[in-house]
């Protein structure tokens, strides 16, 4: 009688089909998780931009006793070259003093470029800005023209469908 040491058990073509089925229908279902995560990310991302972008005009005016850009709706590059100390050669920051650091856009991360400070999902949705040049303790800012009494408001017009549009929008003030 002899015995075989070598087991001649191996997967068959079925159960190699059926593991890989498996797989896929796992990382099917763990795609929107991990695009929930990142829209998340972006959004965290966002947020802290706008907030930036506020704290720096503050400061400008702590600094200087005015805002920066009397006409500035949005965050354009010239307001930008003012907070980044760019703009020394003017009145506007002759000091040259950075107010903000600034990196160049790039997708999910948000950043500055010829249209000025852009969110995270386009690098053609430059913030908007509100600044209450007349100090009267009270300025109209956001999609829905919503009365503040601050100084400075910044919010992002984001792109994409209603519902990406409303699940993506970020302000300075909540």
């Amino acid at each position: 009688m002899t015995y075989s040491l070598v087991s001649k058990r191996a997967f068959t073509l079925i159960e190699l089909l059926v593991v890989i089925s498996i797989i896929a229908i796992l990382a099917s279902l763990a795609f929107p998780a991990v695009n929930g995560a990142l829209d998340s990310a972006k959004k965290a991302q966002a947020k802290n931009a706008a907030v930036q972008i506020a704290t720096a005009v503050t400061a400008y005016e702590t600094e200087y006793g005015r805002l920066p850009v009397t006409n500035a709706t949005t965050v354009n590059k010239a307001l930008m070259d003012v907070l980044t100390g760019i703009d020394t050669g003017s009145t506007n920051n002759p000091r040259g003093i950075v107010f903000m650091e600034v990196t160049e856009w790039r997708k999910g991360k948000g950043g500055t470029n010829s249209s000025g400070y852009c969110d995270p999902w386009g690098n053609t949705n430059a913030y908007q800005i509100a600044m209450d040049v007349n100090y009267t303790n009270e300025i109209t800012a956001g999609t829905n023209n919503t009365k503040l009494r601050k100084r400075v408001a910044v919010w992002n017009l984001p792109s994409g469908s209603a519902s990406e549009q409303k699940r993506r929008y970020v302000t300075s003030w909540d």
